[in-house]
Order: structure tokens, then C-alpha cells, then sequence
């Protein structure tokens, strides 16, 4: 099935980003705006209390919900945006790997932010994507 999402990279801008710096998608595609991912359960608790990497493990699981039931997945998001309610950089960079590693190969552009809270009770992570998906 052809993808809507074209990575693009630049030989002129540092690799040492672990993403792309921009993506595209063509005029007919279908874009897909999916609200923060939060990590919550299913009963509305918030997930792994105190554990960033589990909060980002779980706000991946609750996006990749809501990628399949708005029919997409992960290779059509085209670009992300993660929020770590902490002001210490090793926390963004624990969210972070979980989140790069989910992508795996479809290194998204992406935006990292450290905030100074998120809306549940010990919320600590949150992702934003955009997909772009071609309807058949």
C-alpha cells in the first residue's frame, strides 16, 4: 500500500537529530490531527505513576489506538510533538528514546518540549501527531 508521507532530510543541517527535519503530503491525501496522546488506562487512571518511560510507552500504545481507528499507523504520521512535565533534560531524553524507538525506521520530524505540567494528575508525557494516510 503506497504511503502518503515522504521524509525528507537535509545534507545541509546536522545529523545528529534522530529524526527528519521535514515531511510532505501530497494534495489528496487525508490528514489525520490526533489530540495529545495521554498516558491513561482504560478506567481513565493515569498509567506508570512516577515512570516517564512508562508514560511514553503507554501515550504510544493510546496513539497507535487512535492512528487504527482513524485508519492509520505509525508510517503515516508525518510529524510528532512530544511534552515532558519535567525541567530535567535526562526525563525528555527517556520520553524520547521510547518515542524514537516505537517509530523505529519512519523517523518523523519532531519537536521535544519540556513543560511545567500536563492536565491529569501525575501526568507526565504526552505526545501530539499528525498523520497523512491515501484513501483507496
Amino acid at each position: 500500500m503506497p504511503r502518503a508521507v515522504t521524509l525528507i532530510r537535509s545534507a545541509s543541517l546536522s545529523d545528529v537529530a534522530e529524526y527528519a527535519y521535514a515531511a510532505t503530503a501530497p494534495a489528496e491525501s487525508r490528514l489525520i490531527f490526533l489530540a495529545g496522546a495521554c498516558p491513561l488506562n482504560d478506567d481513565g487512571s493515569t498509567a506508570a505513576i512516577g515512570d516517564v518511560a512508562g508514560q511514553a510507552a503507554k501515550a504510544v500504545e493510546n496513539m497507535r489506538t487512535a492512528l487504527t481507528e482513524s485508519g492509520a499507523s505509525l508510517h503515516d504520521v508525518i510529524s510528532t510533538r512530544v511534552l515532558v512535565a519535567s525541567h530535567r533534560r535526562e526525563d525528555l531524553v527517556t520520553a524520547w528514546e521510547v518515542v524514537r524507538d516505537a517509530f523505529g525506521d519512519h523517523d518523523v520530524p519532531s519537536t521535544l518540549m519540556g513543560v511545567t505540567v500536563l492536565g491529569y494528575d501525575g501526568q507526565l508525557v504526552e505526545v501530539e501527531a499528525i498523520a497523512a494516510v491515501l484513501d483507496s
